[in-house]
This record gives C-alpha cells, sequence and structure tokens, in this order.
C-alpha cells in the first residue's frame, strides 16, 4: 500500500511521507488533497487512467493512500477544477477527453512534463514559443520601461554567472518571463506565468544536453542588447536564432 501520512499540526499542513517505490515524489508540507491530486493527475495525464476510464471509488482511494475520504474528495474537486475529470452522483469519477482538459494549468503542465512522452512535450512548448516569442520580443524592444529592461538584463546576468545547472534554467526562465512582461500585451502576462513550469522543464533538459553553453548564452546576450538599443527587428530575429539553436537540441531525439 502507498501511504500519505496525515499528521496533525498547528502552525500549517503536515508534512507528507511516501512509502519507497511510490511513482511520485510529493513535496514535504503540503496538504494532503493536494498531494493526492498530484499523484491521481501525474496517472492521468501519463495515461495509467484513459479518457473514458471510471476511476476508483472514495473508498478505494482512502484504503489505498491511507488518507479520509474527505480529502479523497477534495483531491477530486481540484482534478476537477483543472477537466481532468467529471463526476456524477450513483457513477463516480471519470476522466475527460484530452481536448478538455486545462493545459495551461500550472500542475497540469508539470505532469506532462513528466510523462514517459517528454521528447513529444518539449516539442509542443517550443512550437508555442516560436508562435509566441519572436513577435513578444519585438513588443518589449518597443514598449519596455527602464524597469523592465533591469529585470531583464539582471537574468541575462545571472545566466552567465550561474556556476550550477539549476541557477542558470532558473535565470533563463525569468529572463524569457521578463521578456513576456515588457511587451506591454496584458494577455502574454497571465499566460507566461502559468508555462512557467513548462519552460523550466525545456530548459532544464536543454542546458543539461548544450556542449557549448557559452554560445546560448551570447544568443540570450544578443536578445537583450537589442531589446535594450530598442531594435524589435533585430529582436526578433535573435530570438529566432536561440529557438533553432534549441530545436537542435531536441532534435537530437536523446532526451
Amino acid at each position: 500500500m502507498r501511504r500519505i501520512k496525515e499528521t496533525a499540526s498547528a502552525t500549517g499542513p503536515a508534512p507528507i511521507e511516501r512509502s519507497r517505490g511510490s511513482g511520485a515524489s510529493l513535496a514535504a508540507g503540503s496538504s494532503v488533497h493536494a498531494s493526492l491530486a498530484n499523484e491521481i493527475g501525474m496517472r492521468i495525464v501519463r495515461g495509467d487512467y484513459p479518457p473514458g476510464t471510471i476511476l476508483p471509488n472514495e473508498a478505494k482511494w482512502s484504503e489505498t493512500f491511507d488518507v479520509s475520504r474527505s480529502a479523497v474528495r477534495e483531491a477530486i474537486k481540484m482534478l476537477m477544477a483543472k477537466s481532468l475529470l467529471s463526476s456524477r452522483p450513483k457513477v463516480g469519477s471519470w476522466v475527460e477527453p484530452r481536448e478538455r482538459w486545462n493545459l495551461l494549468d500550472r500542475d497540469v503542465l508539470g505532469w506532462y512534463a513528466m510523462a514517459p512522452d517528454r521528447e513529444g512535450f518539449l516539442r509542443t512548448v517550443q512550437e508555442f514559443r516560436h508562435i509566441i516569442e519572436p513577435d513578444a520580443t519585438a513588443l518589449a524592444a518597443e514598449r519596455r520601461s527602464e524597469e523592465e529592461m533591469a529585470e531583464i538584463s539582471k537574468a541575462c546576468r545571472e545566466m552567465g554567472d550561474a556556476t550550477s545547472l539549476a541557477a542558470r534554467t532558473h535565470a533563463d526562465t525569468r529572463f524569457h518571463l521578463a521578456i513576456l512582461r515588457a511587451s506591454g500585451n496584458e494577455l502574454l502576462v497571465p499566460l507566461g506565468v502559468l508555462i512557467e513550469s513548462a519552460l523550466n522543464n525545456l530548459f532544464v533538459v536543454v542546458t543539461r544536453e548544450t556542449a557549448d553553453v557559452r554560445h546560448a548564452q551570447k544568443l540570450h546576450e544578443a536578445i537583450e542588447r537589442n531589446v535594450r538599443l530598442k531594435r524589435p527587428e533585430a529582436a526578433r530575429a535573435a530570438v529566432r536564432r536561440l529557438l533553432a539553436n534549441t530545436d537542435k537540441v531536441i532534435g537530437r531525439g536523446s532526451l
């Protein structure tokens, strides 16, 4: 039996304990129902429960994970809010068709990133970047404020100064999100926040696979320079060069 341990706490959510061999790591300090939603959500996205599948009932989940039925109910509600599940009395909960899933939800994107078809996920993220980032960066070159430019430049410098994969990936993600914010398009701002987890997973792989990190850094610096100098066409072209470089990494098929 996989076990999610509930421990009373007066100061906040209890730590989560998982037995060895469980399918997914759960963050200590998460609420039990959120951790359970994470476990079930990953199983759905990776295909353990295909669309149309009727899920086990509350009693079965409660027994499997050794949690209260109320925690199960809250977990199911969370997954329904992400459009992964629907529920009906006397029928139970079932997996919705993929086209109904909220693919811009931070958790759903994170589950996709950990699914077996990681390369397919990365290609999807990359296609999205080709559609959005060149024009968003050109807008940033036209509209960015001094404060926004300072954030873009800071993230770029921290990428170059990073001494670990985690630090470089974090700075890389902040760099691209800062450009989306500087575009001045209100619809791009929340979109950037929602895809942060997807970009983060992409950059971890690309940074790990790219032998010439210095070359990648120069590509980012070219973007930063053209946004700073307010050259929209040059900024757009610089982003396309960066994306082409990332395409090559993904195209190796060794991810």
